[in-house]
C-alpha cells in the first residue's frame, strides 16, 4: 500500500488518509494498516516516484521510544527488499513516494531481533512499539543505481591509490608509531580504564569528533552538546571503524582513531556529499557510559 494511493486529490492528503483507513486507538492522529503499522503522513513530496521492492532509497531515519526518547538518527541508502514479516519497517518505506515524510509506530521486538538481528535493548520492554520517522529523499531503480555506480567508478578508481599516498604522508608527518589492526584501523589510546568493556547488546553512550586529515571538523557531538547513544552490534548505527574501536574499548576510555575510507565512508563518500569518496578520516572517541545489555 502506497500512502499516495489513498489520496484523491493530493491537496486533501492528510484528511483523506485518515478517512480511507482504520484509525489507530493507541496513537491518536495515526491510522493503522492491516499488518499493524500505525502511520501518519507528515508532508507530501512533489515527486510521483513510489518506492518499490528492488529500488535503492536514500532516507533520513529517526528511531524513538514510545516515550519520545530519540535513540538513533541518520541518513541511510539501501536497497528495498521483500518484507520478511507483517508489520516490518520495510513496509513503511513501501508506503512512501520520493520526497514524502511520515511517522510510523511498529513493534520494536521483531525490528531488533529479525530486521537488525540483535537483542531487544533494555530501554524497550517486550511487546512495546517504537516510533520510526522517515523522510524519503530519493528513489532510484536498480538499473539507474547501477548506471550511476558504473559512471562514478569509471573516474574514481584512481582515487584509492591516491588515498594511500595521502594517508602515508599523514602518518609519517604525525610520527604515528602504533600498528594498525588487521582491518587497517589505527587506534591511539589516550585514556585507559578497567571499567565495563563494551559487548554486543550493550547500550553505549559516546562522544565523538570527526575531522579530515587537514584538521577540519565535519561532525562533533561535544559541539552539538548531544552525546550519541546506541545499542552496540546493531546494523547501520556507526561506521565500521568506529564499531571496531568501540568493541575494543571500555567505559571511560578515550582514543584517537585514524580511519581509512574502507572503514569509514567508502567509495561513495557520505550521503550528503560532505565527505568525498576514498577519504581517510580521524575520530576523537570517548566512551561515556556502558549499560550492560540483557541476553534475550
Amino acid at each position: 500500500m502506497n500512502i499516495k494511493r489513498l489520496i484523491i486529490p493530493a491537496v486533501i492528503a492528510l484528511t483523506a488518509i485518515t478517512a480511507c483507513s482504520n484509525k489507530s486507538k493507541l496513537f491518536p492522529g495515526y491510522s493503522i494498516t492491516d499488518s499493524g503499522i500505525h502511520y501518519k503522513l507528515i508532508a507530501l513530496g512533489e515527486s510521483n516516484s513510489p518506492a518499490s521492492i528492488g529500488n535503492y532509497v536514500t532516507a533520513i531515519i529517526s528511531y524513538r521510544t514510545v516515550s519520545d526518547s530519540l535513540f538513533f538518527q541518520g541518513v541511510r541508502q539501501f536497497q528495498l527488499t521483500m518484507p520478511e514479516y507483517d508489520g516490518s519497517i520495510d513496509e513503511c518505506f513501501l508506503m512512501l513516494n520520493s520526497g514524502d515524510s511520515a511517522s510510523f509506530y511498529i513493534q520494536a521486538e521483531p525490528f531488533f531481533t529479525k530486521t537488525l538481528q540483535t537483542s531487544l535493548p533494555k530501554f524497550i520492554n517486550p511487546g512495546e512499539f517504537m516510533r520510526v520517522d522517515i523522510k524519503l529523499l530519493e528513489v532510484k531503480t536498480a538499473e539507474d543505481f547501477q548506471k550511476e555506480m558504473e559512471a562514478f567508478m569509471s573516474w574514481i578508481n584512481d582515487f584509492g591509490e591516491y588515498e594511500k599516498v595521502i594517508l602515508k604522508q599523514y602518518l609519517d608527518g604525525q610520527k604515528v608509531d602504533v600498528q594498525p589492526t588487521e582491518s587497517g584501523l589505527y587506534i591511539i589510546p589516550q585514556v585507559k580504564t578497567q571499567r565495563n568493556k563494551v559487548e554486543v547488546g550493550d547500550t553505549v553512550t559516546i562522544h565523538y569528533e570527526g575531522r579530515f586529515l587537514n584538521g577540519k571538523i565535519f561532525d562533533s557531538t561535544p559541539k552539538r552538546g548531544e552525546p550519541f547513544q546506541f545499542v552496540y552490534g546493531q546494523k547501520w548505527q556507526v561506521i565500521p571503524g568506529l564499531e571496531e574501536a568501540i568493541g575494543k574499548m571500555r567505559e571511560g576510555e578515550k582514543a584517537m582513531l585514524i580511519v581509512p575510507s574502507h572503514l569509514a565512508f567508502g567509495q561513495q563518500g557520505n550521503s550528503n556529499g560532505m565527505i568525498p569518496a576514498f577519504t581517510s578520516v580521524i575520530f576523537e572517541l570517548e566512551i561515556l557510559e556502558v549499560k550492560k545489555g540483557l541476553v534475550q
